[in-house]
């Protein structure tokens, strides 16, 4: 054991502060809080839909996706210094910054100044369900408010159009897929 001038007693581990991390020690951490984001988020909609049934879990999910998805995409702007009006380009680099990127995988495809398409590759949330064997997440009611409103807030000229999403059928390789369009 050490003892530090603070009357402090650690064992043998270095005590470490985040300023201290390397860029791939931060890359993890950020890993980590978004596992831990989605587990809260998969936690509360698990517990109100044990009480109160899926369509009021969907229903509550949806209020929150409101909110929040308009929080992230505003702080996401901020830290990268992004107007509001930037079009597909700032849309595209705001996708990358969202807590999702850091445990799916996702891309954009078929980008123009006008148009682009976003696909989620892999859904932590879709594949532990199969890995319970349960049915797909029905989350396409909830993808279009995020999606949306994400956008939206980005650029009020977006229109999010939903390609694909549970409960739809959809390729092995894709578990949603969102077009955005620039509209004057």
């Amino acid at each position: 054991m050490n003892h530090h001038p603070q009357g402090i007693v650690t064992n043998e581990c270095t005590m470490k502060d985040v300023k201290d991390m390397s860029k791939e020690e931060l890359i993890g951490l950020l890993e980590d809080a978004s596992k831990n984001w989605l587990a809260l988020d998969g936690l509360w909609f698990r517990a109100v839909e044990h009480r109160y049934g899926i369509d009021t879990a969907i229903d509550l999910d949806k209020e929150v996706w409101e909110i929040y998805t308009v929080i992230e995409a505003r702080r996401i702007m901020k830290r990268l210094g992004i107007e509001p009006g930037g079009g597909i380009t700032a849309l595209i680099q705001c996708l990358k910054f969202r807590l999702y990127v850091y445990i799916n995988d996702q891309e954009v495809t078929e980008v123009s100044e006008t148009r682009c398409v976003f696909r989620m590759k892999s859904c932590r949330v879709q594949e532990a369900r199969k890995r319970q064997a349960l049915l797909d997440f029905p989350c396409k009611s909830v993808g279009i408010v995020e999606y949306s409103l994400f956008a939206k807030t980005i650029d009020p000229r977006l229109k999010t159009k939903c390609l694909v999403c549970p409960p739809d059928p959809h390729p092995d390789d894709v578990w949603c897929a969102w077009e955005f369009m620039l509209v004057p």
